[in-house]
């Protein structure tokens, strides 16, 4: 289609061809799983005490439990980002059979489930572990400790960030980074200069996604670190025990569910707005 001036103007939605249409069969299983997506969270803000949120999410254990878990998955996303970036570079530029083996191996968190990380990490970590025994003898003790909640959420959530990285190195090719390389800059200056500019969506994205899924952690967490107030106990695990009160602080564990859920929207929102492509 044309305008009077000659310029083509985008065909309405009716006037796609036949190709792109969808069948109209396919609309029943996807508003059922939209449904199945949404409705668990409507359901829970019919259950939100909206008088008593703020004093529910402003109350001691909360704070505490908040600010804990931001500073966890803070500094675990700082260690994700120093050890990811590095190996999302290794499996981007490695050939092919490599490649497969350290992408299994970095994605493997993802499909577990995170008690089964926990239990891992206490086996290698833990004072009778293949590590923590020589730990315990330098003095150095890691399971239920905070440093424990950091290895717990970084040992989740790294896998967010090489994903997100390797996918944007993949993108980009090494043809810039060849022509660089020709003009005489170093390697470093290569992966400085040229490198990581290119992947910046795939940092910001990545970084974001990570720090979203270390806030979260709860599985790993609890077996690995455990649930001591002010000293293990993030979010998730003040939901947990909240919840499990006796039904005296539910509107505690309700809340903070309202609030890692808008924590975890603003991360979907900003990968989005990041990613190659999105409508703005």
């Amino acid at each position: 289609m044309t305008r009077t001036d000659g310029e083509p103007v985008a065909a309405p939605p009716s006037a796609r061809p036949a190709g792109e249409r969808l069948p109209v069969w396919l609309l029943i299983p996807a508003g059922v799983a939209a449904l199945l997506l949404v409705l668990p969270f409507v359901a829970l803000l019919t259950r939100l005490d909206w008088a008593t949120v703020p004093s529910a999410i402003t109350s001691p254990e909360a704070l505490q439990a908040l600010g804990l878990s931001l500073g966890t998955a803070a500094v675990a996303t700082a260690i994700c980002a120093v050890l990811g970036v590095p190996l999302a570079l290794v499996i981007a530029r490695s050939p092919g059979w490599l490649a497969a083996v350290l992408r299994t191996l970095s994605t493997l968190p993802l499909v577990l489930p995170p008690l089964v990380g926990g239990i891992a990490l206490l086996a290698l970590l833990g004072r009778n572990g293949l590590l923590g025994g020589a730990l315990a003898v330098a003095g150095i003790q890691l399971p239920f400790t905070t440093a424990a909640v950091v290895i717990a959420q970084t040992f989740v959530a790294l896998p967010f960030l090489v994903i997100s990285i390797e996918g944007a190195l993949r993108a980009i090719g090494t043809d810039h980074e060849r022509v660089a390389a020709g003009l005489g800059a170093s390697r470093f200056t290569v992966f400085r200069r040229v490198t990581l500019p290119l992947a910046a969506p795939g940092l910001v994205a990545g970084t974001v996604l990570c720090f979203a899924r270390a806030l979260g952690e709860f599985g790993a967490t609890a077996l690995f670190a455990g649930n001591s107030a002010g000293v293990t106990r993030t979010m998730p695990l003040a939901i947990y025990t909240a919840f499990n009160g006796a039904g005296v602080q539910q509107d505690t564990a309700i809340a903070l569910s309202l609030l890692l859920i808008l924590v975890a929207i603003a991360a979907l929102v900003l990968v989005r707005g990041w990613r190659p492509g999105a409508v703005r």
